[in-house]
């Protein structure tokens, strides 16, 4: 089983790009702090590359920028290429099945206002509106409302 849960915050904007098949593909860095604390009582992190593919890539393009915070789950690849200076290069990154946008800078909050996340799926939400299945709303409800 080859499965990742990460949250972090991007160190630098999202670079979104396309293949020559015309797939979007959208690159970030996400900085991971560290459990516990080293000798010295600072809280490393580690920069963990992560990949994300069509739909979510754009996404991630248009909703993240550098600071923003995100929960990923995926898995880990390991690749490697020719460099020019003819050594071979080792690659490993995180392939994202799915993005939750946790936090959100102010650039990125659009016209249309806050939002808030949706879920592991990258999916937003109006942050005023009530939640949707089927385009049904549901009204808030009580504790002592609920028959259990």
């Amino acid at each position: 089983m080859n499965k990742v849960i990460l949250i972090g915050n991007l160190t630098r904007p999202p670079e979104l790009r396309s293949t020559n098949s015309g797939a979007s593909v959208c690159n970030f860095t996400l900085a991971v702090n560290r459990r516990f604390a080293n000798a010295q009582g600072v809280r490393e992190a580690d920069f963990i590359p992560v990949v994300a593919w069509r739909q979510l890539a754009e996404l991630c393009a248009k909703y993240l920028d550098k600071g923003s915070k995100c929960a990923v789950i995926g898995s880990i690849q390991t690749r490697s290429y020719d460099a020019n200076d003819g050594t071979k290069r080792y690659v490993t990154e995180v392939l994202a099945d799915e993005v939750e946008f946790i936090g959100r800078t102010n650039q990125s909050q659009g016209q249309d206002g806050p939002y808030v996340p949706g879920g592991f799926s990258g999916h937003m939400e109006p942050q005023n509106s009530a939640p949707t299945f089927g385009g049904a709303a549901f009204a808030s409800a009580d504790d002592e409302d609920l028959p259990f």
